[in-house]
């Protein structure tokens, strides 16, 4: 008997850790996206095939589950395809290169340009809250927000307080859909977010709240929705929607983003 674990190298090592973090991220997706009953569905189908087909050896149903494996990769493929998409994207994102342009720029300029950026911000949200305006502000993370960017009017400018309030304003004909920043630039405008279809979301939060909960359940951007009925602020990140935020916590999750 030969002892193979004994010829166990470095470069096992890093397939291990890659294979693990391929399967946490699929993990991760699946929670943020999918229900609970459909993961426990596939990993149980996952886990009886492997019993039958590889461990007892049964003949007939391990053909069956063999078949039914193969044509659920292309059926997994189709359900899970905006996830796929979004994965790619992720991979091929210039945002994981963004440490480059705070070498050239310097550290110091990129950090007064962001606090400009968190206090425009800031003060827009503040403004529209005193006077209840609605708004829907998507910030980019490391996940583009491209494909969502060209369902509004696409443009490029320096985030304005003033701007912002203006395009927000009731007679405005962007002022229903959302805005996208992305670093420190405002990129679009009147843009049409994915709706969550959380059931335990409060049913007194409306279009504006389940727009930005769904948006943050498909990538990892922040984003801020202002009531326009209660002139209160809330902030939606990673699947999660925090109702009725302050001032401050509105400045630290600005400055968290920025910093990442």
């Amino acid at each position: 008997m030969t002892l193979d674990w004994l010829s166990f190298t470095l470069v096992d090592l890093f397939d291990i850790i890659l294979s693990a973090l391929l399967f946490y991220y699929v993990y991760r997706t699946l929670r943020a996206t999918a229900s609970r009953a459909l993961i426990l569905g596939i990993f149980t189908f996952i886990l009886v095939w492997v019993i039958v087909s590889k461990w007892a050896g049964m003949i007939l149903l391990g053909g069956i589950l063999d078949e039914l494996v193969g044509t659920g990769m292309l059926i997994l493929v189709i359900i899970f395809q905006e996830e796929i998409r979004r994965f790619l994207i992720t991979l091929g994102s210039t945002h994981r290169w963004r440490f480059l342009r705070k070498v050239f720029k310097g550290d110091d300029q990129s950090a007064q340009e962001e606090q400009r950026c968190v206090a425009a911000l800031v003060l827009a949200c503040m403004n529209m809250a005193r006077k209840k305006v609605g708004a829907l502000i998507a910030i980019e993370a490391k996940q583009e927000l491209t494909a969502y960017l060209h369902t509004g009017e696409v443009f490029k400018a320096e985030i304005n307080a003033r701007l912002i309030e203006n395009i927000f304003f009731k007679n405005s004909p962007l002022h229903d859909g959302a805005m996208i920043i992305v670093g420190n630039d405002i990129r679009a405008a009147g843009c049409i977010l994915p709706v969550s279809n959380d059931p335990n979301l409060s049913k007194d939060l409306g279009l504006r709240h389940r727009s930005a909960l769904g948006l943050s359940q498909a990538t990892d951007c922040l984003v801020i929705v202002i009531s326009e009925e209660r002139g209160k602020i809330s902030l939606a990140q990673n699947g999660v929607i925090d109702v009725d935020v302050d001032i401050d916590t509105l400045r630290q999750r600005l400055d968290a983003i920025y910093a990442s």
